[in-house]
């Protein structure tokens, strides 16, 4: 059975995606671990407030510390409201989190499923999605962030349930036979 994977939705989840792009699990749990022990409870005020030196102490890189700054500013300004990007259709919430510096459709895609439960959102450039892909659909190749898109058109509008389903089972077949 699928496991629902589900995190905090709001500035915390989006926070813990963005620390955690392009490391490993263990330095992603590690940094945000840090981050979530300096900042309790995590709210993006104080996230606005802190100095990047601060930030950067506690393992994020520029690119996080700027991208976390612009987010808690909007955030603070009423530009952005996270939670309220769950009732939108999964292109249009895609489309609002993709126009801010630093959030790229991976991370979009990741915040809407795991963090608001949207049954629509499809991140297709997932690499173990992709791969789950290529297992069960019997593709030469790992099919594009492109492919992916044109082949989730037929699963519309519960993407995201296809995407847990591809998950587990990517994570069954990945397993070594006894």
């Amino acid at each position: 059975m699928p496991a629902l994977r589900r995190r905090e939705p709001g500035f915390a989840g989006l926070a813990q995606i963005i620390v955690g792009q392009q490391l490993s699990t263990a330095s992603a749990n590690a940094i945000w671990s840090r981050m979530s022990g300096a900042f309790d409870p995590f709210h993006h005020d104080s996230i606005r407030r802190a100095t990047a030196s601060r930030l950067g102490r506690l393992g994020l890189s520029a690119a996080k510390i700027k991208t976390l700054k612009l987010l808690a500013a909007e955030i603070r300004s009423t530009r952005l409201d996270l939670e309220a990007l769950g009732e939108r259709d999964a292109d249009e919430a895609h489309k609002t989190l993709t126009a801010l510096h630093g959030v790229g459709p991976w991370t979009a895609d990741v915040y809407l499923l795991f963090c608001l439960g949207h049954g629509d959102a499809w991140p297709a450039g997932d690499l173990a999605l992709q791969d789950g892909v290529r297992l069960g659909l019997g593709l030469k190749s790992r099919p594009t962030t492109k492919e992916m898109s044109v082949l989730a058109e037929v699963w519309r509008p519960l993407r995201g349930a296809a995407a847990h389903l591809w998950w587990a089972y990517y994570r069954v077949a990945r397993r070594p036979a006894v």
